[in-house]
């Protein structure tokens, strides 16, 4: 019996890895001698570098690097393993996240996506060929313009002077110059993990939809959107690449707009993508069993999240996929028109959440057992 365990990370609780290993830890109390594989996980987002670093034995780099303020921080990438050691995966947010700015000082007029661009140039100097981007939890909404700087794009004002990668920057470029790009895109291939459909500009734009958790008050927006939108017509004009209207280009503060502008990169939903780097089909076409899961199943679950999307590849194969989660939402159920066989939750009495982050590898070990011996029942 081959059993494919390929969840996403439980937040503050356990990694994707982790909760492999408490599955795989409660199945063996019934299945002694199942083969286990395991795929830890995630959709794109916070925890896509461990889980693919996890998942192919690769390794993490740190780098310090320049924040969202312009100080340095502590931030890092993946380098994969195995045949896939030539792809660098990187989190924006690990250079240019929310999380570096205190509430306090969150203003995108001001906040840069610099270190991004910084976190690439460290990886395509390691030898990096490919390079699989997360978008999301940005406090920048300079269009990329911090991140481009980084890797030698020149931005010009009226007068040819050169202009800091910033919100408040994108109102002034007249010009832009790439021949002092220090990076050949055309060599890298690049697939951006971009799971919102929003255009750079309007009332469903990068700084309308995003801006107001970053700081910005009603005149930032009305500012920032107008500059965003004489980025794209510069863009449009020099470079003859349209950016403004395309869905996606306004993920993470505008940065979906700069890699559809200056390269050649393709922007999919993050779980296809994490899915499509591990190859899933190789390890599904001969198995019995998919278990999958993350920390809350709800509704929201259906929209791209990491158990529909292996859910779906499992179908393919015709084989039976069950949910292990922390705790259950509301309309949860909706999960079964997606692939989903049955939804399960760890919680096995009522406490804190404190509690159910220290206990959550016992209670998910306890709960792999219990679907187990379930399951065995039905085989009998």
């Amino acid at each position: 019996m081959k059993i494919i365990i390929a969840p996403d990370s439980f937040k503050e609780s356990l990694t994707a890895k982790q909760v492999c290993q408490s599955i795989e830890n409660g199945l063996k109390r019934v299945w002694q001698d199942a083969e286990y594989v395991h795929l830890p996980l995630a959709d794109g987002g916070e925890g896509t570098v461990q889980s693919l670093v996890d998942a192919t034995q690769g390794e993490i780099i740190q780098c310090q690097v320049t924040g969202p303020l312009g100080h340095p921080v502590e931030a890092f990438y993946g380098r994969l393993g195995g045949e896939l050691h030539h792809t660098a995966v990187i989190e924006m947010a690990a250079a240019s996240g929310l999380h570096h700015v205190p509430v306090n000082q969150r203003d995108p007029k001001l906040t840069t996506s610099y270190g991004t661009g910084e976190l690439i140039a460290h990886a395509l100097a390691q030898g990096a060929k490919k390079l699989i981007i997360g978008l999301g939890g940005s406090a920048t909404n300079d269009g990329g313009m911090g991140m481009l700087e980084a890797l030698g794009v020149q931005f010009l004002d009226k007068n040819s002077h050169e202009i800091s990668g910033n919100g408040i920057g994108l109102t002034q470029i007249e010009s832009i110059r790439t021949d002092k790009m220090n990076t050949d895109f055309s060599q890298c291939d690049i697939l951006i993990a971009c799971d919102v459909d929003n255009p750079l500009c309007g009332e469903h734009g990068a700084t309308a939809t995003f801006g107001k958790q970053k700081g910005a008050d009603e005149e930032d927006t009305i500012l920032l959107d107008n500059a965003l939108s004489h980025y794209a017509d510069v863009i449009a004009q020099q470079l003859n690449k349209q950016v403004k209207d395309i869905p996606g280009a306004g993920a993470a503060g505008g940065l979906g707009a700069a890699f559809l502008g200056f390269t050649s990169a393709t922007l999919k939903p993050g779980i296809d993508i994490v899915l499509q780097t591990l190859s899933i089909e190789q390890h599904l076409h001969n198995a019995d069993l998919v278990i999958t899961g993350e920390g809350r199943i709800d509704w929201q679950s259906a929209h791209g999240k990491t158990p529909v999307g292996i859910a779906k590849a499992a179908k393919q194969f015709n084989l039976p996929v069950i949910a292990l989660a922390g705790c259950v939402g509301d309309n949860y159920q909706a999960v079964y028109q997606h692939g989903i066989d049955a939804v399960f939750a760890a919680i096995p009495r009522p406490f804190t959440l404190e509690t159910a982050f220290l206990e959550a590898e016992v209670n998910m070990t306890n709960l792999a057992e219990n679907v187990a011996r379930t399951m065995k029942l039905s085989m009998a």
